[in-house]
């Protein structure tokens, strides 16, 4: 029975193989190896004049608290400051970066936060003159209008695998929102009957 050369036991591991067993068994191994021959070296070498006046750059000043992942010491020294986290879906951005970057938490709370921050966005626009249509920005009248129908058969589309759920989708949340309308509109009119 053969030992399996593993990092975790205390056995001798199997020897690496050697550059030229390497360059004789897999087809361009180590073309990089040269200086010469790497796009990247010059900028590789030490004490290259570069024209920077800085080692670090100037930090950034921090306005309000940010999110910072917990892998690293201190934010970047640019970062993006034109939408700060705000309502409900800020919230839920602030409490993600309590999580690693290696979590799914964090990457599912984001992710969920997007989704509230749209409908955020979507209830706001109904305050405004202008609010949200979801029949022209989802593109569904280009569907009939476009050939959108026609393009997708006989072609090898990626996107016609999931294309039978994405009115579900879109669409599912807008008629969830309606019907909710609805139903408490029935229930307003049925109280004043009854009153």
């Amino acid at each position: 029975m053969s030992e399996i050369a593993t990092p975790y036991i205390a056995s001798k591991p199997a020897r690496r193989k050697s550059a030229e067993d390497l360059r004789s068994q897999i087809p361009g191994w180590g073309a990089d190896l040269d200086p010469a021959d790497r796009p990247s070296y010059p900028r590789e070498q030490p004490g290259i004049e570069t024209g920077a006046h800085w080692d670090f750059p100037e930090r950034q000043p921090e306005k309000w608290p940010r999110e910072r992942s917990v892998e690293h010491a201190f934010l970047p020294p640019v970062f993006g400051t034109s939408t700060p986290p705000a309502g409900v879906s800020g919230a839920i951005r602030k409490h993600a970066y309590k999580y690693s970057e290696g979590r799914a938490a964090h990457w599912l709370l984001l992710v969920a936060a997007d989704r509230i921050d749209a409908w955020e966005h979507h209830l706001r626009s109904f305050a405004s003159h202008r609010p949200d249509n979801p029949v022209t920005e989802t593109g569904v009248l280009s569907e009939l209008s476009r050939s959108g129908a026609r393009s997708r058969f006989g072609q090898k589309r990626a996107d016609v695998n999931h294309q039978w759920i994405d009115p579900i989708i879109v669409g599912g949340p807008w008629a969830l929102a309606v019907g909710a309308l609805a139903a408490a509109a029935l229930r307003t009119l049925r109280k004043r009957r009854m009153a």
